[in-house]
């Protein structure tokens, strides 16, 4: 793949980085893709706390990538429902010990989860190859031109203030990517470099979030890949006595059925377990 984009910021390695990203663009549409999360993060709702220091996040990234991730998702803030939002320097004072380190080491595409376009783009130039944006390029003013001026990759997801249970919302979804896809297109992002996420547990009420998992076929027009995250998410387990609920099966299940809905990238904490079933899924839909 071409890079049409001029040098605008001083990457450390950025022939590295433009390889990571077309060989993660290049795997769209050959087979379901696992993208693993790493959070460094004290507060994230599954696994906050657990990978905050260089070793452990190291430990955890090198494992993600042996158990067969196509690309590793790195946090520094957290996104669950009630977290305390941080600044951005808050934000890059945890990912600037670290990111750097894991890209060098570990030979697989990285993405940056922030809504800030000025952590998004250190953290491109730490080796970051993908900007994973959960306010889809409209929250930052910055944002679209950051992932134009890098040459990232960028995930779009949906997300709402609030929720509203009585709202069409796939209809909301829609007019929200086509915000952001005009933003994309007015800041001179190739579309070949956009993939949607419908934000499953942002904004949206169970019913809502299995709406939207169930109709995913209406986002084909826009000709896109869809990233679905689900993981962990409470949703799944509705009247649960016991986080167990909430355990990788249902996950699966959720993953599975998005699979055969459209979905070709999964975001997901359990990634050798989904890198075995997808390779069954695969094998099954294209005889």
């Amino acid at each position: 793949m071409v890079d049409e984009t001029p040098a605008a910021i001083s990457l450390i390695d950025r022939p590295a980085m433009l390889d990571r990203r077309d060989r993660f663009l290049g795997l769209l549409g050959t087979r379901s893709i696992i993208m693993g999360i790493l959070n460094i993060t004290p507060d994230s709702f599954s696994d906050g706390g657990k990978f905050f220091s260089l070793d452990a996040a190291k430990r955890q990234a090198q494992k993600l990538a042996d158990d067969g991730a196509g690309i590793i998702d790195v946090g520094a803030e957290s996104t669950r429902p009630g977290h305390t939002p941080v600044a951005a320097d808050e934000e890059l004072a945890r990912l600037e010990p670290i990111l750097g380190k894991l890209t060098s080491a570990i030979n697989i595409p990285f993405s940056i989860d922030t809504s800030k376009a000025k952590v998004a783009r250190r953290a491109v130039e730490l080796g970051a190859s993908v900007i994973n944006d959960v306010w889809g390029l409209q929250r930052d003013p910055g944002m679209a031109d950051a992932v134009a001026e890098t040459g990232a990759a960028a995930v779009i997801m949906h997300n709402r203030d609030g929720t509203d249970p009585d709202l069409d919302i796939v209809a909301d979804m829609r007019r929200f990517f086509d915000a952001s896809l005009r933003l994309a297109c007015d800041a001179g992002i190739p579309s070949v470099r956009l993939i949607l996420d419908p934000g499953i547990g942002f904004g949206k009420s169970r019913a809502q979030n299995f709406t939207v998992l169930a109709n995913l076929a209406a986002l084909k027009d826009y000709g896109l890949p869809i990233l679905i995250g689900v993981s962990r998410k409470s949703l799944l387990a509705e009247n649960s006595p016991t986080p167990a609920d909430t355990s990788v099966v249902r996950t699966l299940a959720a993953n599975l059925a998005a699979r055969a809905n459209g979905a070709s990238i999964f975001r997901v904490h359990d990634v050798a377990e989904h890198v075995a079933a997808f390779k069954v899924f695969d094998a099954i839909t294209r005889c």
